[in-house]
């Protein structure tokens, strides 16, 4: 497994936390540090964004490096929206050059719902086959021509999934080619309803994916109950029930509920079987975090702080 802090903790069966950052747009490198510097010693990794909504920000890769020259270990986001496989290839060996070796490796947004619905869409792979790209380089040092790559970088390779609360006869195809293409650990879109997960996960236990794959569930506090009903209604896949955002409208301060439900989910996660930990969300309150994960409580395999 690839030497980071978060192959670490997921090889130790320690219960893992990442969390998200959106790059900004900015040429500053002091601006992105800004925005992780209230994650820093409180989760293992830092995910930055790969153009996040089909919209123009500082690039994921040289924000990765920025992150990892600051003394916080990034996973790098990299998406297929953008770049051919040439500049996808080129890209990952510049990550491995730069000692990044986390990658959560996507689709990526439709660029018709950016800002920029003019801009042309790439696309030439697919999620599945960026992930069999970054897993050839890591396992063979071979690229898609045939080529060999010099001294291959010792990748942690992650993929996206949906959490849902599956029928009798769903199958996780979708997960599994991600697993065969070189998957070691999946972020899941928010969800916030622990049964589902709790039904979710039992699945993929029974079908034999919770061995060798962390999977990372997406959480994070939330800001009011307006936010919350917006990204329930709004972002594809988010989980949320009708009676946490009826304790958001309830409670005096509704910020703060949302930080000690984060807490509560956080705590719940880590009694789950087959969840490595959490992956944490947060674009409009960031810095409300760490304050979730001081909420959940001693979570296994971590130190108080977090």
């Amino acid at each position: 497994m690839a030497s980071s802090q978060l192959a670490d903790r997921l090889a130790s069966g320690g219960f893992a936390l990442t969390a998200e950052v959106v790059p900004p747009r900015s040429g500053e490198p002091a601006a992105v540090l800004a925005r992780a510097e209230a994650l820093r010693g409180k989760v293992d990794a830092v995910n930055l964004t790969d153009g996040a909504g089909a919209q123009t920000a500082m690039a994921s890769l040289p924000a990765a490096a920025i992150l990892a020259r600051g003394g916080i270990e990034p996973v790098l986001q990299m998406t297929c929206r953008d770049r051919n496989r040439i500049a996808l290839a080129g890209d990952l060996l510049g990550a491995g050059a730069l000692g990044i070796r986390n990658l959560l490796l996507l689709t990526g947004d439709d660029p018709s719902q950016g800002d920029q619905p003019e801009a042309k869409p790439v696309f030439d792979l697919g999620s599945a086959e960026l992930l069999a790209l970054a897993a050839g380089i890591r396992d063979h040092g071979r690229l898609p021509s045939g080529r060999q790559v010099d001294d291959p970088p010792d990748f942690l390779i992650g993929a996206a999934d949906l959490p849902i609360d599956p029928a009798p006869d769903w199958r996780p195809d979708g997960l599994r080619a991600k697993v065969d293409a070189g998957a070691r650990f999946v972020q899941t879109q928010l969800c916030f309803d622990i049964g589902v997960i709790r039904r979710y996960v039992g699945r993929l236990r029974d079908e034999g994916l919770t061995e060798g794959l962390g999977i990372l569930i997406g959480l994070g506090p939330l800001a009011s109950a307006r936010s919350a009903r917006w990204m329930r209604d709004n972002l594809f896949g988010v989980l949320l029930p009708d009676e946490l955002i009826a304790r958001l409208e309830g409670a005096a301060d509704a910020r703060a509920e949302g930080i000690r439900i984060c807490g509560e989910l956080l705590a719940q996660l880590a009694e789950v079987p087959g969840v490595a930990g959490a992956h944490l969300m947060a674009p409009v309150n960031p810095a409300d975090i760490p304050a979730a994960i001081a909420a959940a409580g001693p979570l296994p395999g971590r130190a108080a702080k977090g």
